[in-house]
């Protein structure tokens, strides 16, 4: 884990190790030392603080995907800065956490970005991809955008209305590591690590549509 302040390390550290699944393996201070001892140590996990000295989060996270891309990034903020968020999932991150829930949330949360689920409410999500549609990167959909199979668009389609694995497979009766396999396609051909990232980049690219068609209810159980 990596944080610039010992206070936040000393929680995680307390929060994580209670869990038996889990094991605080190291931790760091900057974006620089979070690079080297992930090469070292080739974690399952790396918490990741987003705003960092010298080298910020954002790139650490960028250069750890490059030598670990199986790796599990889950970045903390202070703030619910969309751009600040945008730029960390966009380098590799599978979800973020504000500092505030690190008690209450952090040890289920590794658990779901390990399993590829997106660490982001239906709320932020689509506060997010708005953002991120609205951003100066964003544009009208390109001819080279990559083809993504029929299967592959609707459940891509399903993880943009904030459903899980467990509700997608459900409704598509499918078997949960299908969907996985099925997404991990779908990040390999938008070239992103995320589910996250991957609703926006296909937003972006005019692939699918916005969440919830109006009038609809989510109805994961």
């Amino acid at each position: 884990m990596c944080d610039d302040h010992d206070l936040i390390r000393q929680a995680l550290r307390a929060v994580i190790s209670r869990e038996p699944d889990m094991e605080v393996v190291g931790e760091v201070s900057d974006g620089e030392q979070a690079i080297a001892l992930a090469r070292t140590l080739e974690p399952d996990v790396v918490v990741m603080d987003i705003q960092l000295p010298g080298i910020s989060g954002v790139e650490a996270t960028r250069c750890i995907k490059k030598f670990l891309p199986r790796v599990t990034i889950l970045a903390l903020t202070v703030h619910d800065d969309y751009e600040y968020i945008l730029q960390i999932l966009e380098a590799g991150a599978t979800g973020y956490l504000t500092k505030g829930v690190i008690s209450s949330e952090i040890p289920s949360a590794i658990r779901s970005a390990v399993n590829g689920e997106a660490i982001l409410s239906e709320d932020i999500l689509k506060k997010l991809v708005d953002y991120a549609l609205q951003s100066p990167t964003s544009g009208s959909p390109s001819s080279r955008s990559p083809e993504l199979t029929a299967r592959e668009l609707e459940i891509l389609q399903l993880a943009a209305r904030g459903h899980s694995n467990k509700v997608i497979s459900r409704e598509l009766n499918l078997s949960e590591n299908t969907v996985k396999k099925y997404m991990m396609s779908v990040f390999d051909k938008l070239g992103v690590h995320s589910r996250t990232a991957a609703v926006i980049a296909a937003q972006r690219a005019g692939l699918i549509g916005s969440g919830f068609p109006p009038g609809e209810r989510r109805a994961d159980g």
